[in-house]
């Protein structure tokens, strides 16, 4: 995608630098634009703009200006240029939505009866429904119906239960982040629903790490994969029979944990460098069929509604996530590899490995949130 962009401006020259993600990358441009020495464009997770906005450390995007680029807001679906929103002012150009979705591997799956004439996966509906499915290709495997990461992952189970109580239509914070608002019915019944995978069931274990739940649904010993859809290459290269779909409406709606890579612009550049980090973004946008080969799904509708894209199997088959996705709620504290998903799913593996009640699990959430909201941003 950068080449593309160098073949379409050769004579501009782009200086690119990747780092580490999470806290090492983010600590790095929270000091370089603190430090007046940012660069000109950066890549920063939509979840992560309660960080950066409000301390007035990213530029505002006007829509006309964008527009000349062929990037105006029209260019994208409204939930996801809303995302990219903080008190109404656009700050960033969302690349992709990246969400929790739901791997299967077809042949285990067929044995099972669980696909259908056209050799798709039958919808799963309900709680019922969802453990059923899983039973049956833990029976076909011998092993695990599911492979899923809660032990010693920050994301792992935030990622589960944001998908189940967003399903539920449950909130953790209020708009301005003052106050924790956590629904203690819905997060129980999304915590029971995670321990009954793992202790009543016994479809999953909560002793798996990222590591090992990829390998577990890539050796066949899991009929059933939940992850985000960045591993699809792995599982392509690996030549395995699998598919994806969304992550199955288990209370009531098909609503699951995501995330978006943006494109933000630091505060103070000049015009001259704004133009420049505009056409990159641009560029790179109108070419992100390649980042969709990879598991994203396409921001840009040009790509994301193209032939091209719908041809991706089965990358294109979960766009609908999309428009289904429930992110971090805006705080400073909250988004990609946060303190605040690693305080959520703290517990929350706890619950799933026994060590604590449903109850309990939510208990030690909400105080956990609740420090949050009362320390001061250090920036």
């Amino acid at each position: 995608m950068e080449d593309a962009f160098g073949k379409d401006y050769p004579n501009l020259g782009l200086n690119s630098d990747t780092f580490s993600w999470g806290p090492p990358y983010y600590t790095k441009l929270s000091m370089a634009m603190v430090g007046d020495s940012p660069p000109d464009v950066a890549v920063m997770h939509i979840s992560k703009l309660g960080a950066y906005a409000p301390v007035d450390l990213l530029e505002p995007l006007d829509p006309e200006e964008l527009a000349r680029y062929d990037i105006g807001p029209e260019k994208f679906l409204p939930d996801v240029i809303d995302s990219a929103k903080y008190e109404g002012t656009i700050f960033a150009l969302p690349m992709d939505t990246h969400p929790f979705v739901q791997y299967y591997n077809t042949d285990i799956c067929e044995k099972a009866g669980l696909l259908d004439s056209n050799g798709d996966l039958k919808p799963l509906q309900g709680a019922d429904a969802v453990v059923e499915a899983l039973e049956k290709a833990k029976e076909e495997t011998g092993s695990l119906g599911l492979s899923f990461y809660p032990a010693n992952d920050p994301a792992g189970p935030w990622r589960l239960f944001t998908s189940l109580y967003g399903q539920m239509g449950g909130k953790v914070l209020s708009l301005d982040a003052s106050e924790v608002v956590i629904d203690d019915e819905m997060a129980r019944r999304a915590l029971e629903f995670m321990a009954r995978l793992t202790l009543k069931s016994e479809v999953t274990s909560a002793a798996t790490d990222y590591a090992g739940s990829v390998a577990e649904f890539q050796g066949g010993q899991a009929g059933f994969h939940w992850n985000g859809g960045w591993e699809v290459t792995t599982f392509e290269a690996a030549k395995m029979p699998f598919s994806i779909t969304q992550f199955p409406d288990v209370f009531g709606g098909r609503q699951a944990q995501a995330d978006r890579h943006a494109f933000v612009i630091p505060r103070g550049l000049s015009a001259g460098r704004k133009d420049l980090a505009l056409k990159f973004a641009s560029s790179m946008l109108k070419n992100s069929l390649t980042w969709a080969e990879g598991g994203h799904i396409p921001a840009y509708q040009p790509v994301a509604t193209s032939a091209e894209y719908k041809k991706l199997d089965p990358q294109s088959n979960y766009v609908g996530a999309a428009e289904d996705a429930v992110l971090d709620p805006i705080a400073w504290f909250t988004g990609a590899g946060s303190q605040f998903q690693s305080e959520a799913s703290a517990p929350f593996s706890q619950v799933m490995n026994g060590g604590l009640t449903p109850e309990q699990g939510v208990s030690q959430f909400r105080t956990a949130v609740e420090k949050l909201v009362n320390t001061p941003s250090p920036v």
